[in-house]
């Protein structure tokens, strides 16, 4: 009988330990993309770094940057995943945004961005970066990672920017009619997106960002209020940890120890988490891997160099120094650029 009542009693204790666990989790949203380059988050949920942590994370999905940065600084989101932009930038520079780690970015070898150059331009002899001068070029958006990385080509090949005419078209549909009715030249987009734009334009492949050669390491980014990084630290370092695992398990997937491109042991499982984030099979998403920083650290010397880039293209209002942007009480410093 006493037995009895000892097992049943261990039960209830445990059930009670069960629901106080749960109880105490602490709920947060994080806004992101279902891009390939968003990786740390969504691979530290479906793996339950963030239980672990105590955290209950929630993804809210968003097509575009802006409204992520936006969500973030008004306290509607807790964590943001984006890319970086001006208008990114220009919220940070009110002081109402805090950097904490990278996401993806370029470097030789990986396939983040990728530049495409329609039937006839190629045919014409652009069938490479350097051929961009004096060419137009699609993107969605002016002041996003995309208008970035023309920036990146013109500079690599020294020539001004304003060679260059930056046609914004709002969408990557619009974009892919205008590179298949030849009525822009070329365009930037996430590589991602590339195939169906190769098959829907005819366009040709010419080069990616990443191997130009130029640092570029925080094409996107995890960021969070200023408000939550001074007044729930302790979340936010939790949050980190948990979100560290997860750049560290997509790392590990496609970068060999010595920084360069090699598939890894754990490679299936994070394509099959990213497959499922994404909706891009697994063997496509083979094709257009972003370089990802182990511990999501951060270039101060590479967001200052894109803070200077937008502010010369008179997209960023106000002032915003990136060693003030990035948060050292959470962020990894990175120096030595691969």
């Amino acid at each position: 009988m006493n037995r009895r009542f000892d097992w049943f009693g261990a039960a209830l204790l445990l059930a009670f330990c069960i629901t106080a666990s749960a109880a105490q989790a602490e709920s947060i949203k994080i806004g992101i993309s279902k891009l390939f380059g968003t990786s740390g988050a969504p691979i530290a949920v479906d793996r339950g770094y963030f239980k672990a942590e105590g955290i209950d994370a929630e993804m809210v999905y968003f097509d575009s940057a802006q409204p992520i940065a936006v969500g973030v600084a008004s306290g509607d989101l807790d964590f943001g995943v984006s890319g970086m932009s001006a208008g990114f930038y220009t919220l940070a520079s009110q002081g109402q945004l805090r950097l904490l780690a990278t996401s993806s970015g370029e470097a030789p070898g990986f396939h983040a961005l990728v530049i495409l150059a329609g039937a006839k331009a190629f045919a014409d002899g652009l069938i490479a970066p350097k051929d961009l001068r004096g060419h137009t070029v699609a993107i969605t958006q002016v002041g996003t990672g995309l208008h970035y990385g023309i920036g990146l080509v013109a500079e690599r090949y020294g020539f001004p920017v304003s060679e260059i005419t930056v046609r914004p078209l709002q969408s990557n549909t619009n974009i892919i009619s205008a590179l298949g009715g030849n009525t822009v030249d070329a365009t930037v987009l996430p590589g991602a997106t590339t195939l169906v734009a190769m098959q829907k334009a005819d366009a040709k492949l010419i080069g990616w960002v990443g191997d130009l050669g130029v640092e570029f390491t925080t094409g996107s980014a995890l960021f969070t209020s200023a408000k939550d990084a001074n007044e729930r630290g302790d979340m936010v370092r939790r949050f980190m940890i948990a979100y560290r695992r997860g750049t560290r398990d997509f790392h590990d997937a496609f970068t060999g120890p010595d920084g360069k491109r090699k598939d890894g042991p754990n490679q299936a499982m994070v394509l099959d988490v990213m497959s499922r984030f994404t909706g891009v099979a697994p063997e496509e998403l083979l094709k257009v891997v972003p370089y990802a920083d182990a511990e999501g650290r951060i270039s101060t010397a590479d967001v200052a160099r894109m803070i200077a880039w937008f502010k010369s293209q008179n997209l960023i209002k106000g002032d915003v120094k990136a060693d003030e942007l990035i948060d050292a009480r959470y962020a990894l410093p990175l120096t030595v650029i691969r």
